[in-house]
């Protein structure tokens, strides 16, 4: 089965229902379903090694239960099931357990646009036909969420920028995440960190049941919105995490900054949070008040270096602005390189979230507890016979292999440079530094420039003279005649 062509075939049903409008809603329609879908996967395969399991879904609301028969119920008694029953049961249980608590969460902010019950239960037969127990469709459904993504960021929501796979991969590598450290997205969207730090720990760390619980335990996420969250919870269910109750829906920047206590730090931060938006009114209040700004990236950053435990490790991305603004920002670098050893900064090329905002943006890796005394620069380059990337030529893991060859064995060259505090504390914490080894950034010997500026008058005094001379000429020769 070709889960990419299935996909599509429902898209194109929810396409004739005139309860459907636009790709939001056609995205918010299949995430719901097949939130269920998997999540029924699991628990049979949870069934089959644990027959006392009991299941946070009512009896007769599981997709098995209603779904999988190809000739159940459909067309006005489908909708009358689904929007009497189905949704009004799970919007309204009273959780008392973590796995109960998650699909209350999934289904607060869910909702059935669909208004034709045969074209729902078209839908409904296209989902039965996956098996995410099978690992082949597990597999291939990476690449199907992926579309699922790139739709929703045509979708209209605006300020929401998917992090390229590419780049959470290599961000996790560095950050080099451990069994038993507690790491916090708390910017999630739809998991794509999480789901990086998961299979890194997997790979190396995780060898027996035990380990599989305290992976679980160390893993943390909170999102805003409620279709990016609702994302986040069915990509780590199928990445293994049976119950992801550590990804809550919320505002991370609702929650007075006073209010976190030891036990709220974590060893781990890797986040894209939202830029280049405001927050609501109020929200600012919540900061102390030489950081209050409705800037949404600057205040995550203060929140990232108040959480993180001292020797705590982070990578994050930040745009341009946040490098070289002035002001609150100004205040907000300042305290983050007299508290934070931010020895890092990999400075990416345009387009590399195209074609949803052409904002130059910086990954930058940094330790809590030690002040800076350095900050090593990365330029990103693009790759050989490229100008820029493209929703078609996105950027590639394999890209990042000279970085990951430099990151243990540092030295300067044509990409690589340092720079000493005195200097970036002399520019007033400008971190917008240029490749001084970039004949397009760089200054110049000035010896050098004046002899090539004196040069290029004399040049330009000779072909004024010469074009006078030539015009003159021309002159006499239309007087004579």
């Amino acid at each position: 089965m070709n889960l990419t062509t299935t996909i599509k075939s429902i898209q194109d049903s929810m396409r004739k229902d005139v309860g459907v409008d636009g790709d939001a809603q056609r995205i918010g329609q299949l995430v719901w379903l097949l939130f269920l879908k998997i999540f029924d996967d699991r628990e049979q395969k949870i069934e089959a090694f644990n027959p006392a399991y009991v299941s946070p879904i009512p009896l007769g609301l599981r997709w098995r239960d209603w779904a999988q028969n190809r000739e159940g119920i459909t067309g006005d008694s489908l909708l009358e099931f689904v929007n009497g029953e189905l949704f009004p049961t799970l919007k309204q249980m009273a959780p008392v357990n973590e796995r109960e608590v998650v699909v209350h969460e999934v289904f607060s902010d869910a909702y059935n646009y669909m208004k034709s019950g045969t074209l729902l239960r078209q839908v409904v037969n296209k989902v039965s036909e996956m098996d995410f127990n099978r690992s082949q469709d597990r597999h291939l459904f990476n690449d199907v969420y992926e579309k699922v993504l790139s739709d929703l960021q045509g979708a209209g929501h605006a300020g929401e920028y998917y992090t390229p796979r590419a780049v959470t991969q290599f961000m996790i590598e560095m950050l080099n995440p451990r069994l038993g450290e507690r790491l916090l997205d708390p910017a999630c969207g739809t998991g794509g960190f999480l789901v990086s730090a998961i299979e890194h720990i997997r790979r190396a760390d995780v060898h027996t049941p035990a380990d599989v619980a305290s992976l679980q335990a160390s893993i943390f996420g909170i999102e805003k919105k409620p279709l990016p969250h609702l994302l986040c919870i069915t990509n780590l269910i199928l990445h293994g995490i049976d119950v992801p109750s550590n990804v809550r829906h919320d505002n991370t920047l609702s929650r007075p900054y006073r209010d976190y206590s030891e036990r709220d730090r974590v060893d781990l931060i890797a986040t894209n949070p939202p830029f280049g938006g405001m927050e609501e009114n109020g929200i600012e209040q919540n900061f102390p008040s030489e950081f209050r700004t409705r800037e949404t990236a600057d205040l995550f950053l203060v929140l990232l270096m108040h959480i993180l435990k001292d020797g705590g490790r982070a990578a994050v991305v930040l745009p341009d602005g946040t490098l070289f603004g002035e002001g609150i920002k100004t205040r907000i670098k300042e305290r983050l390189l007299q508290t934070c050893n931010l020895h890092t900064i990999v400075r990416l090329p345009n387009g590399v979230f195209s074609p949803y905002t052409n904002i130059k943006t910086n990954l930058l890796f940094l330790q809590k507890g030690q002040p800076t005394s350095e900050i090593w620069y990365y330029e990103h380059p693009y790759p050989p016979g490229a100008k820029s990337y493209s929703k078609t030529k996105p950027i590639r893991i394999e890209e990042f292999a000279p970085e990951r060859d430099w990151w243990l064995n540092r030295q300067e060259h044509a990409q690589a440079w340092r720079v000493g505090i005195d200097v970036i504390r002399a520019n007033n914490f400008n971190l917008d530094l240029k490749n001084p080894r970039n004949l397009a950034t760089a200054h110049g010997d000035p010896a050098t420039l004046l002899a090539a500026y004196d040069a290029a008058t004399t040049a330009a005094a000779h072909t004024r003279a010469r074009l006078k001379a030539e015009l003159l000429a021309a002159v006499l020769k239309t007087v004579d005649a």
